[in-house]
């Protein structure tokens, strides 16, 4: 537990962040008591789709990304898109199963996927944290997450919906059971304890730095990470940032490297290992700055190298936002911006027009 005195003088971001590994184990904790049933009703019911589709919108897509692989590398693909492109893009056939993360479950993308998923006579699982939101309402089979709210950023929101998703998605594989939790556990509970010299070492790193050019890189479950990490620099920060898989990058926005730069690059525990510590090798030797994030990692692989706890295969996304996140939160001090606020964008985004909240006198044309 964080003293009170220290908590006051924090942001309410790093309030959120340093609270996480309490909440993911909330989250182990209720899947394997009071939510089991819920959980293996809706793999059963995953098993028996025809086809399955699994959604989200903003940070919860994100959380969709970094589950994903539990689903693809098991028994059971799924189709895997953001929730606007399947409520204009994709028929959905009455034999599926569609999967939406949400942590409000009031976004319009979200309402409007489930009235589409209701036409079409698909199951809903809902995976959400917000009881009173629609998808927890609207939903057949809805994995209420135990979780207390984020104050603005997805913090806990996304860490412990993507670590639902992904206990999902090893119960339709068989997999999801109680020795299989308690290593979970046991990995945040490791990432708890280090997490104090993650924050030592990201404060007395030179990696953060305001204004610089930042891109995340990363495959399977850690292509969600980078992409939450960006999505973290540009609510927190309010600064542009880019995300991409690692192979993406070398066909050819590698033409962006200048002297300066900073990149994230998240090592995937099995799978591309040496690839891609050389890609980090280059980087650095091309003038960037670079973080890495994984485990067994060389203590030169970049200029910031995060140690992760040894995971369970494919379950590194479980933990391996943290360090973003505390380096977003240090950035924003760094750069004197308010990482509690946002300026433009709603808590819930319930309309599908412009930018502008309707208060700001701006029309919606085609209205």
């Amino acid at each position: 537990m964080v003293p009170s005195k220290l908590l006051e003088r924090m942001t309410r971001f790093l309030q959120d962040i340093l609270r996480q590994p309490d909440e993911l184990e909330r989250v182990f904790q209720y899947l394997c008591g009071p939510g089991r049933h819920v959980l293996e009703d809706a793999a059963r019911k995953i098993r028996d789709a025809g086809h399955v589709y699994l959604t989200g919108i903003g940070s919860s897509w994100h959380a969709a990304l970094s589950a994903q692989a539990l689903f693809q590398l098991g028994p059971r693909p799924v189709h895997v898109q953001e929730a606007s492109e399947v409520w204009q893009f994709t028929n959905i056939p009455r034999d599926s199963v569609v999967a939406v993360i949400s942590r409000s479950g009031r976004s319009v993308e979200i309402v409007n996927v489930l009235a589409k998923a209701r036409e079409s006579g698909a199951i809903v699982v809902g995976i959400t944290n917000s009881e009173d939101g629609l998808l927890a309402q609207a939903a057949q089979i809805p994995i209420l997450v135990p979780i207390a709210r984020d104050h603005a950023i997805s913090v806990n929101s996304y860490s412990c919906l993507a670590a639902a998703a992904g206990a999902l998605a090893s119960a339709a594989a068989g997999t999801f059971d109680a020795a299989l939790a308690a290593k979970l556990s046991q990995v945040v509970g490791a990432a708890a304890d280090v997490l104090p010299k993650w924050q030592a070492q990201i404060s007395h790193s030179a990696w953060p730095e305001p204004g610089s050019i930042s891109y995340f890189l990363g495959r399977s479950g850690g292509l969600g990470t980078c992409h939450e990490a960006r999505l973290l620099w540009e609510e927190g920060v309010k600064s542009p940032a880019t995300a991409m898989g690692t192979s993406s990058f070398r066909h050819g926005p590698q033409e962006m490297i200048s002297r300066g730069a900073r990149f994230g690059l998240w090592i995937d525990g099995q799978r591309m290992r040496n690839q891609d510590l050389a890609v980090a090798r280059d980087l650095t030797l091309l003038g960037a700055s670079v973080m890495v994030v994984g485990q067994d990692l060389p203590e030169d692989a970049g200029e910031l190298v995060v140690q992760l706890p040894r995971t369970p295969s494919d379950w590194q996304f479980l933990i391996d936002i943290i360090p973003a996140q505390l380096a977003a939160e240090r950035l924003a001090g760094l750069a004197g911006v308010d990482c509690d606020s946002f300026r433009y964008c709603s808590y819930i985004v319930e309309d599908e027009y412009g930018l502008m909240p309707d208060k700001a006198g701006v029309p919606k044309l085609g209205k």
